[in-house]
């Protein structure tokens, strides 16, 4: 098997979701939440991970942004704090500049000058990604980026998988797909994908009927894995 093209999960693979709760808690007209805005990142994204699926199970599909923001109003309710219009505004501001992890550019300038293709996979939508990816200073390291909204359901359904092949030619087994999400790792490499799962919180392994083929705490070594694969 030879890897032609890396495909890259968005949130929290390449970008930071915890990033906008840590920067807003900096800021000092929002210290109320210095001491919890790491649960209030944790139930956010959590939630945002569960509307996807029970949206595509249900056949209620709405774009990354309606369930980000449904995510992030279930998170401070869960605080006390659904009454603070500010915060829930400076949060959803922030999100639209997530940090990258700081591993991400040296990576993906080395995946490309060793010749392979490069993109995002991601939920979010294509206006999303476009404001993670001009606020983190990607655009030249990747070929493309790959919106759910072009099949109208969210990963994990084979549609989504599918949008990579159709891009970027060739078959499954060219393609190293990376996210750092377990079940969305798992469900690549039930696919056909090579996988690596970035598993930076030491969580245990999905039980799915797939496993990742890889697992990093990081970004890293992204290139030598696809030159070994």
């Amino acid at each position: 098997m030879t890897i032609r093209t890396c495909i890259f999960d968005a949130y929290g693979t390449l970008f930071d979701v915890t990033a906008a709760a840590r920067q807003a808690a900096a800021e000092p007209e929002f210290a109320r939440i210095r001491d919890s805005w790491g649960t209030l990142a944790q139930n956010w994204r959590l939630k945002q991970l569960q509307y996807t699926w029970l949206r595509a199970v249900a056949g209620a599909h709405a774009d990354f942004w309606q369930v980000t923001q449904d995510g992030l109003d279930w998170a401070l309710e869960a605080a006390s704090l659904d009454g603070d219009a500010a915060l829930r505004q400076r949060l959803l501001d922030l999100y639209w500049q997530l940090a990258a992890y700081p591993e991400v550019p040296a990576m993906l300038r080395a995946l490309k000058d060793a010749g392979y293709q490069t993109g995002i996979l991601s939920n979010g939508s294509p206006e999303m990604l476009q404001g993670a990816v001009d606020s983190a200073g990607l655009q030249a390291l990747l070929d493309d980026v790959l919106s759910v909204e072009s099949v109208g359901i969210f990963k994990p359904a084979a549609a989504v998988y599918d949008l990579v092949c159709t891009r970027f030619g060739g078959p499954r087994s060219e393609v190293l797909f990376v996210s750092s999400n377990g079940w969305d790792a798992g469900c690549a490499a039930g696919y056909g994908f090579a996988t690596v799962w970035v598993n930076r919180a030491g969580e245990p392994v999905d039980r799915l009927p797939w496993r990742p083929d890889h697992q990093l705490s990081d970004l890293t070594s992204i290139p030598q894995i696809a030159a070994s694969a």
